[in-house]
Order: structure tokens, then C-alpha cells, then sequence
């Protein structure tokens, strides 16, 4: 005997369906829909940030924990801070 399934409270109704397909033919506004979604973390610059890696002694590492700590601060923070001081330190 095959079992009905009853609609669940999150199912459309034609009506709805119908709005729904008459707005997406009306076409949409993309540059407003990124506008609109900032998710994930903020831009740290004019764009995206990138990822680089490197290798830390154990003593450069437990320092620069000691300092992220001291500072309050995440340790990609102190290691942007020191490699912006050093980058423009005349």
C-alpha cells in the first residue's frame, strides 16, 4: 500500500510558485544582490585577501604567541602588524 506523504508546512503553493517564477522572468538586479550579501569576513584591503604560509623556529613562535596574547590580538594580526611595520620602515 503506497503511503502519502503530507505537505510539509515549507511547501509552496501554486500561488507562490507562480510569484516566484514571474519575479525571476522580470529578471534580477545582480549588482543590488551583491551589494546586499556580505558574509564571511571582512575585507582587509582594497580586495581579497590571499593566504601565504611560513615556516616559524619554535622560539619565533612561542614569542609570537606570547605577543598575540599580551596584545589581545589574533596572531595573524601581530604578523600583519609587524610585517607592515617592517615593509615601511624607512
Amino acid at each position: 500500500m503506497a503511503r502519502r506523504r503530507k505537505a510539509s508546512a515549507d511547501a509552496l503553493d501554486q500561488a507562490q510558485v507562480e510569484a516566484l517564477v514571474a519575479e525571476a522572468e522580470r529578471g534580477y538586479d545582480v549588482e543590488e544582490i551583491l551589494r546586499r550579501r556580505r558574509v564571511g569576513r571582512p575585507a582587509l584591503g582594497s580586495a581579497a585577501a590571499s593566504v601565504e604560509s611560513v615556516r616559524l623556529d619554535p622560539e619565533l613562535k612561542r614569542d609570537l604567541l606570547l605577543r598575540a596574547a599580551r596584545d589581545h590580538s589574533s596572531v595573524s594580526e601581530v604578523i600583519r602588524r609587524a610585517l607592515g611595520e617592517y615593509l615601511h620602515a624607512g
